[in-house]
């Protein structure tokens, strides 16, 4: 089994092989990839909009259609990160790596468990 960021690296491979087939690079700024995500990760949590907590674990859990949609809004903020990482030179699973350690030492278990106190 291949390691997860050799599957990253994969996946955003295959983003920016799809988004260089049809030239799309010349659009694909920090700035506009920047707000692509932002509009991709709305569009996100629109479908929670107005769903009570209940509500919405079991839309999560139970409804097909709903599970459909958080799929292909998941993909579409993925898709973003990867063509902004990928523009920006950086290594998405390196960083997320770098960032969970200094939250491990930012929130140690033995103070964050059972807490959302920042």
């Amino acid at each position: 089994m291949a390691a997860p960021h050799d599957s990253l690296a994969a996946l955003q491979a295959e983003a920016v092989a799809f988004r260089d087939a049809r030239d799309w690079a010349q659009f694909h700024t920090p700035k506009d990839l920047a707000l692509g995500l932002t509009v991709e990760a709305g569009e996100l949590a629109e479908l929670f909009l107005w769903k009570a907590p209940a509500q919405a674990a079991a839309a999560v859990r139970d409804d097909a259609a709903f599970r459909q949609c958080l799929a292909d809004e998941m993909a579409d903020v993925q898709i973003f990160l990867l063509y902004l990482a990928e523009t920006g030179g950086l290594d998405l699973a390196a960083a997320t790596r770098a960032k969970i350690a200094r939250n491990a030492a930012k929130y140690p278990v033995e103070k964050a468990r059972g807490s959302a106190a920042k």
